[in-house]
């Protein structure tokens, strides 16, 4: 009976272990039982939740995921697509870069670039502005700056 509780909650290959969880938790919860219990109902009810247990148990799994890639991946790396723009954002000084990747790229608001760097809101959006500013005088493609925004 308590197999066929297992069986039909978890299909037949994760059924032996629940079944054999279920007696090892009746083992040590048996002392305790009242003696006017029904035996076969709270043996059914360990059963249920011990499949349940294992239910849970294959949710947070590891899933494969297969082979890793040959070589690196190089999309969305800035030196890739723009070496020039990356030079350029690279050379700011680095209150001015990180309010600029956070606020233009990263797409956060200025208290939240405050919280993160330390300091206020308005330092950082004088630093995104800057950093923009700098960005502007010295990429040459600074037409495609104000397009990232």
């Amino acid at each position: 009976m308590v197999f066929r509780v297992c069986r039909a909650v978890l299909g037949q290959a994760d059924a032996e272990d629940a079944w054999s969880e279920t007696f090892l938790a009746a083992l040590k919860a048996y002392p305790k039982l009242p003696a006017d219990a029904n035996v076969e109902a709270w043996l059914v009810t360990i059963a249920h939740r011990k499949a349940i247990d294992v239910r849970r148990a294959e949710v947070r799994r590891a899933v494969v995921a297969g082979e890793p890639p040959d070589r690196p991946s190089t999309t969305g790396r800035p030196e890739d697509w723009d070496g020039d723009l990356w030079a350029a954002l690279g050379s700011l000084p680095d209150r001015q870069r990180t309010a600029v990747a956070y606020h233009y790229l990263g797409g956060l608001p200025y208290q939240e670039i405050a919280a993160i760097t330390g300091g206020t809101a308005d330092a950082a959006r004088r630093a995104a502005a800057d950093g923009i500013r700098k960005l502007r005088s010295v990429y040459p493609g600074s037409d495609r700056v104000r397009a990232v925004r």
